[in-house]
């Protein structure tokens, strides 16, 4: 007797996402694209794989996620490649190495795709996450920032989505920030006696990135750490001030917090975060801010920028608790075909109501009539065509109506025209 063989599961931290579930995501990004589209910005597809420089570079040797988060390996020919764990570094490269950078003054592009980061796996967090991102290139104006923040807002309403807060802080820039950096640095070395050991590492490291931490003894210590708002340059205040009156204007509602720091190394001025309290400690949704530096600092023109990324999973969990799973669709019809010879006759017609647009689906007419009305029933199916070997020699088919449980004989030929009529 031949040994059962092992089922092979999805690795730790990455999951399949099936029917129905997928239909809601569908669902989603198509509200995405359009909400997205009519602010002008332009879908970018990026390789899942990058150079692993390119992230060093960008998110930061000294982050957590390049310090211990990252996918990374040597291809054949010893080339250092990462999974790509976030979306602007590659969209940036992409923006320089087509040439963007330097033909196009403004330039909006966004994206959506599968990221990657060797995390502890919990709900709305993964190991395989998705995001869709956007990125303004070529704004220096503080209504750029506005005009981000305003699609994801936008993009919410759309989905009828509540109970998501924005939070807004500036997090100074290279004129202002290294003056607070001191006094942050000062403070924690006075403190580093409670702080966790992943802050006492970042304290000689990059010292603002304390504020990210979740610790508890951290969070209570920083309670009385320097404003950075204290700090702030002159250009700074009025940038953020341009932040604030442009979300009055839109009547976005906001907050100001001063923890809000972002992750990664590539930030200046504007920081962000869209939070709710209705997903338990992984409240962000999406989160972004600006990046002036990082064009340059990536090889291409002094060009300012500014975006930000939507986690998927729990912008879905979110719409799902408040929403609830997509009904099946109810425009399918479904062919309960009798027989094989039978099956061959109606191939044809089947094909061309497809090509016309008609959901049809069947089962090739291998079950029994009452098998095949079942499997219409539990797919919603909206109407039910009846074809055994009598019909075909009438040269009919009888519809069935789901919903009053009427029906009637329709020529076979007919029946293209009769579901696009309908669908129509």
């Amino acid at each position: 007797m031949e040994k059962q063989k092992t089922k092979i599961a999805a690795v730790k931290g990455m999951h399949d996402i099936m029917s129905p579930e997928s239909r809601l995501w569908d669902e989603v990004e198509k509200t995405a694209h359009r909400v997205l589209s009519a602010y002008g910005y332009e879908e970018v597809r990026t390789p899942i794989v990058e150079a692993t420089d390119l992230f060093v570079r960008s998110v930061g040797e000294s982050t957590a996620i390049v310090e211990k988060e990252m996918y990374s390996f040597k291809d054949r020919n010893g080339d250092d490649l990462s999974l790509r764990p976030e979306g602007t570094a590659s969209i940036v490269r992409a923006y320089i190495e087509s040439g963007a950078a330097l033909s196009e003054t403004i330039a909006r592009y966004y994206y959506k795709g599968a990221m990657f980061r060797r995390e502890r796996p919990q709900k709305g967090r993964q190991r395989q996450f998705h995001q869709i991102g956007l990125e303004l290139f070529g704004v220096e104006s503080p209504l750029g920032d506005v005009e981000v923040m305003a699609t994801f807002a936008h993009l919410l309403d759309e989905l009828k989505i509540d109970g998501v807060r924005l939070e807004i802080n500036s997090i100074g820039c290279d004129k202002c920030r290294p003056a607070y950096n001191r006094l942050l640095l000062t403070f924690l070395e006075k403190h580093s006696g409670h702080l966790c050991e992943d802050c006492k590492r970042r304290i000689g490291r990059n010292p603002l990135r304390v504020f990210d931490c979740k610790n508890e003894s951290c969070v209570e210590q920083l309670k009385t750490a320097p404003k950075i708002s204290h700090s702030w340059c002159d250009v700074c205040v009025t940038n953020f001030e341009g932040v604030k009156d442009g979300l009055k204007t839109l009547s976005i509602p906001f907050v100001f917090n001063e923890r809000i720091v972002r992750g990664l190394d590539y930030y200046q001025r504007t920081a962000f975060e869209f939070t709710t309290e209705k997903l338990g400690s992984q409240n962000a949704i999406a989160a972004g801010g600006r990046y002036d530096g990082l064009v340059r600092d990536l090889g291409g023109p002094d060009v300012p920028g500014v975006g930000y990324a939507i986690g998927m999973e729990r912008l879905i969990l979110l719409y799902e608790q408040q929403h609830g799973r997509p009904k099946p669709k109810e425009d399918l019809v479904y062919f309960a075909v009798l027989g094989e010879n039978t099956a061959k006759k109606v191939l044809s017609t089947i094909q061309m109501l497809r090509k016309d647009g008609v959901r049809v689906e069947w089962d090739f007419g291998a079950k029994s009539l009452k098998a095949q009305m079942r499997r219409a029933d539990k797919l919603g199916a909206e109407s039910v065509v009846i074809v055994g070997e009598d019909e075909i020699a009438r040269g009919h088919a009888i519809v069935r109506d789901m919903h009053d449980k009427t029906q009637h004989e329709v020529r076979l030929t007919d029946l293209p025209m009769h579901f696009v009529q309908i669908g129509g």
